[in-house]
């Protein structure tokens, strides 16, 4: 049998995740729950997961429909809240985006992320960039510099990377994690690196350039279930220890 005090610190701990899935549910921004923001747009299938992060300038964003967006995540538009920042939308996730825990995307000029755009964990993008052209004024005191930032349909940046002013990535771009991207990046590719550099790209001649070194994952047949699943699995372990 349990002693009392310790079965007084299982219920309780019961009590508090329970009451900490109630608040994620509940605080979790949607169209039907805006909670206390009055976005532009919020697309009706799209959640804003809680605890959210930094949120200020909502009256500037349009979010799409199907939108995740993971708990921390802080959203700005403008440099600091209550500024006016005229007719047009300032922060824009188009259909299908999904953004990681912990990911900053800081708006000060047009930011844009088109469609089913994927952002892994801690990504940040900014349009703001601290400027040091006075050598004898502290860097944080210094006017920013600041450029339109726009990230194509279809791209996948990877864990902790960071877009940068100015940025302009094309459809299915992957950013490998980790990276710095600034300036233009072409569809189809791949870019790596602080700053980040194309390492391989599609051709539709001979297709993706250096060759990827692993064949394409083969898709999940319609309508297969669990245990289909794990008895497909289990088979090719077998048939792997059989060819050793």
């Amino acid at each position: 049998m349990r002693p009392i005090g310790n079965l007084f610190s299982a219920l309780a701990s019961r009590a508090v995740h329970a009451a900490w899935r109630r608040a994620q549910h509940l605080g979790a921004v949607t169209a039907q729950r805006p909670g206390p923001y009055t976005f532009r747009a919020f697309g009706p299938h799209s959640r804003l997961a809680f605890p959210q992060g930094t949120v200020f300038g909502a009256p500037w964003m349009e979010i799409g429909d199907h939108c995740v967006i993971g708990q921390d995540v802080t959203l700005t538009a403008g440099m600091m809240p209550g500024l006016d920042l005229g007719d047009d939308t300032v922060l824009t996730l188009g259909d299908g985006v999904v953004v990681g825990r912990g990911s900053h995307l800081i708006a000060d000029a047009s930011v844009t992320l088109d469609d089913d755009v994927f952002c892994g964990p801690y990504v940040y993008i900014t349009s703001t960039n601290h400027s040091y052209d006075d050598p004898g004024a502290p860097v944080g005191r210094q006017w920013p510099r600041t450029a339109p930032v726009h990230i194509g349909a279809g791209s996948w940046l990877g864990a902790g990377a960071v877009v940068l002013p100015g940025a302009r990535l094309g459809r299915n771009v992957v950013v490998a994690a980790g990276s710095v991207v600034r300036g233009e990046v072409p569809d189809h590719a791949v870019v790596a690196g602080a700053p980040a550099r194309v390492v391989r790209r599609w051709d539709a001649a001979h297709g993706w350039q250096p060759p990827l070194r692993t064949p394409p994952p083969e898709p999940l047949p319609d309508g297969i279930t669990a245990r289909e699943l794990r008895a497909l699995a289990a088979s090719e372990r077998s048939a792997a220890g059989t060819l050793e």
